[in-house]
């Protein structure tokens, strides 16, 4: 997929995935990953972005497999932005979606 594909939405799928159940870095990652090639170095900064802004929170939970890890939750900050960005993504795709339709319906 096109890197600029990529960044574009990786901020809404990280909100969609978080808003869907707390998720560590890792398994953010491992979980986009399963639709989306994903450089885990373009996550992170993300990350530390949406906790910035006030969209997600964050706290340490223990793991049974190492060193405790570090969650990410969605505040309703976060909900509100996930809404308004999840509606652009759908008039977005519509729109796209049509165009190309057009374009290539005389094909």
């Amino acid at each position: 997929m096109n890197t600029q594909f990529k960044k574009g939405i990786l901020e809404l799928c990280v909100l969609v995935l978080i808003y869907k159940k707390d998720q560590y870095g890792y398994e953010l990652a491992q979980n986009i990953s399963d639709n989306i090639d994903l450089a885990e170095g373009s996550l992170y900064p993300l990350l530390r972005r949406l906790t910035k802004e006030g969209y997600c929170t964050t706290y340490l939970a223990e793991s049974k497999e190492g060193p405790p890890r570090k969650y990410y939750r969605l505040t309703d900050k976060g909900k509100q932005y996930m809404d308004f960005l999840v509606s652009e993504w759908e008039l977005f795709s519509i729109n796209v979606n049509l165009l190309i339709k057009e374009a290539l319906k005389d094909e």
